[in-house]
Parts: structure tokens; sequence; C-alpha cells
């Protein structure tokens, strides 16, 4: 099964999250098959790094959104793993500062962009400014609404300019979030994350649901394609998230540049 194909949404097409099983595992045996695969992509990943950071003419953008408790930091932690820093770099959108706030909404997400040879991960990103935005009524319909050209437009001219965008809806289900944040309550190890707005914010799941759709229904473009991922299963999520990765950076067939210097007089200078 081609796993980028199979989860991805295709442009203008009409969405119902409901129609989207969290729990599916499509596409492999079983848990055992699919951490077999995981660990493999993330080997295939790094070499795939190595060769993007090396080719130097081209980008990678990974955007990450999700339900709180979907797994985002999960994501980040056991997919790209064995990337190296040196060629990666994650940016956690919070709420605006006062600063980002004086700019317009992409003002600040440009600035994070991935330069040529590296890429960068979005843990939350610009379309924040129509989910939480639009759920929370913190500006005029008008405005956010406006919102999906921009974006649309936003993530062409990164396209055009040599970047790959590779973007995750990790769908999570109502109950195993619930499940996941009551679990956080009881770990040490875990619960300085918890905040009641994790909560509060379930009792605005079906505005998210519907605010998710039509995102996905707008912004899954030929240039910049979402893809929803079933997130009930940890292991799966990372195993699909990692197949998606893979299958994708194999099909910029990444070169590696030609030596700037005369290999044969060096080996016989030096070798």
């Amino acid at each position: 099964m081609n796993i980028a194909s199979h989860f991805r949404v295709k442009p203008a097409s009409a969405m119902s999250l409901g129609r989207f099983d969290t729990d599916a595992t499509p596409g492999v045996k079983d848990k055992a098959a699919a951490l077999n695969q995981l660990s493999r992509d993330v080997e295939r990943l790094a070499e795939l790094q190595y060769t993007l950071f090396a080719e130097n003419r081209r980008s990678v953008l990974i955007v990450l959104q999700a339900m709180d408790a979907a797994g985002k930091d999960g994501v980040v932690r056991h997919v790209l793993t064995g990337l190296n820093p040196q060629g990666c770099h994650v940016t956690s959108f919070k709420v605006p500062s006062g600063e980002e706030q004086s700019h317009d909404f992409l003002w600040r997400i440009h600035k994070q962009a991935p330069a040529r040879g590296m890429i960068g991960v979005f843990n939350r990103s610009h379309y924040e400014d129509v989910l939480v935005v639009r759920v929370h009524h913190l500006v005029p319909e008008p405005i956010w609404k406006a919102r999906y050209d921009h974006i649309n437009a936003f993530e062409k001219m990164l396209v055009d300019s040599g970047t790959t965008i590779c973007k995750f809806f990790l769908h999570v289900g109502r109950k195993e979030q619930l499940k996941r944040l009551a679990t956080r309550l009881d770990d040490p190890a875990r619960n300085w994350k918890v905040a009641e707005a994790d909560f509060t914010e379930r009792g605005y799941w079906k505005d998210y649901v519907k605010a998710y759709e039509e995102v996905l229904e707008r912004c899954s473009t030929p240039w910049a394609p979402w893809h929803v991922i079933p997130a009930d299963h940890k292991w799966y999520r990372n195993y699909a998230v990692s197949e998606v990765l893979r299958q994708t950076l194999e099909s910029m067939d990444l070169r590696l540049p030609k030596p700037a210097v005369d290999i044969t007089a060096l080996k016989k200078k030096y070798g």
C-alpha cells in the first residue's frame, strides 16, 4: 500500500472527519511489523536528510496539526529521532507575542520557514489562525475566512522557491483523547504539561472538527497536500507518518552534488 496516497486529502474534496476511523491501521499486519518498518524508515530518513543537506538546493517543511494529546510531540520524538539536529529545526508556535500580533499573521511563520538543505518542522502552525482564532472568535469572520487563500498562496510561494511541504492532521478520537489527558494527571513525568484548558477545550470539540474540515477542504492543494493520519494507536501514527515522509523525500530524487575538486588528482597527490 502506498501510505502517502492512501491518507492524502484530494484537493477541493468534501470533507467529513466522521468518515475517518481514528482506530484504523491499514497497510500493516500488526504492531510488530509497523515498529520494524518504522525503524527502517528512521534510518532511511537520516540518509535522505544527509543528501538533502549536501544537495543544498531544496528544503522540506513538515506541518503537524491535531487536537490536544494526539501526538505531535510523539511524532517529533519517534519519527524524526534519527535526523541530524544541524539539518533540522523544530518550531512550536505558541500564542502570538505583542510584536507578532503587530504584524500580519504569516510574519512569524515565514521567519521559521526552512532554508535550503534544511528540514523544518512546525508543531502547530499558521493554521492556528483559522482554527483557534475561528473557534474562539478572536478576529471577525471576514478576516479569518480570507486567510485560506492567503495560506494557499503562501505555501505555493514556498513550493515555487524549492520547499516540499508535507502536512499531517493527526486524527485522534474524542474518547482516546480523554484517556490520554487523564493518564497525564497521574504521571509525574508528564503532568507538568497539563493545563485546565486541555480539558475545557474539549467543550469546543464539534467546533474544532468543523474548523479542521474546512482547513482540509480548502487547503489541501496539489502543491501542499494534507494527510489525515489515524492517531488512536501511537505506534500506527508514527509508522504512517514515517512512511509518508520517506515516500515523499524519495520522490524528490535527491542527488549528492559532484565534488568541487579533482578527486583523481588529490588521490595521486595524497592517496
